[in-house]
């Protein structure tokens, strides 16, 4: 179910179901004097965009939701799995130097820094690479651990949290990635990462039509 933009065709559609319905298709085609067959895509898009609603040997009916509360419905639909990337994980014991050199080389602002255990203690963004590199550090000599922002200042996700959810998180915690995780025994298993591009992509997919 979609937010679209509709033609006129389709604004005709509505509002003739609006006051007359529920409606067949056949009716609707009389009005407008089209064919049942010409108006059949229309009505499908309709129907699949949560505009309409259709029951056998009734006809159409208005579901009465504005394309913001579609819009809104939309949103609640969409889960992190649904959008989630593969995250990029290193050591706690690896240097600042390689954490770098590992950012430029995936080409993402954060990165996830696991125990011998391949459990969750820390978060390194590009801001607290960059500010390790303007001190006067040898780099190649100081340990991520040192720099990382630690357990338990770390804000989560599960792929079962609604993408809302979690842009509303990014927004007020002013950072660009939550890592997915999966409880243990032990602690948190990182298995993916969500980020303000996957956000961007979903909402552009839900304005478009795509999934």
């Amino acid at each position: 179910m979609r937010t679209i933009e509709l033609n006129s065709r389709q604004e005709q559609i509505l509002q003739i179901v609006k006051e007359n319905g529920p409606i067949t298709g056949e009716n609707i085609a009389d009005r407008l004097n089209l064919t049942r067959a010409t108006l059949r895509p229309d009505l499908a898009i309709l129907t699949m965009a949560g505009y309409l609603d259709a029951r056998p040997r009734v006809g159409y009916f208005y579901t009465g939701k504005s394309g913001v509360q579609l819009l809104t419905e939309n949103l609640k639909n969409i889960y992190v799995k649904d959008y989630q990337s593969i995250p990029v994980v290193i050591n706690e014991s690896v240097s600042v130097y390689d954490a770098i050199v590992t950012m430029f080389l995936e080409d993402v602002g954060t990165l996830f820094v696991v125990d011998q255990n391949s459990i969750l203690v820390g978060v390194l963004s590009r801001k607290d690479l960059l500010r390790a590199s303007l001190g006067k550090q040898e780099l190649a000599a100081l340990p991520v651990n040192i720099i990382m922002t630690r357990m338990p200042n770390i804000t989560v996700c599960q792929k079962e949290d609604l993408l809302i959810d979690i842009a509303v998180k990014l927004i007020e915690k002013q950072i660009d990635a939550l890592p997915i995780v999966k409880e243990t025994e032990k602690g948190y298993e990182v298995i993916g990462r969500v980020t303000k591009t996957n956000i961007t992509k979903a909402f552009v997919a839900l304005a478009s039509g795509d999934e």
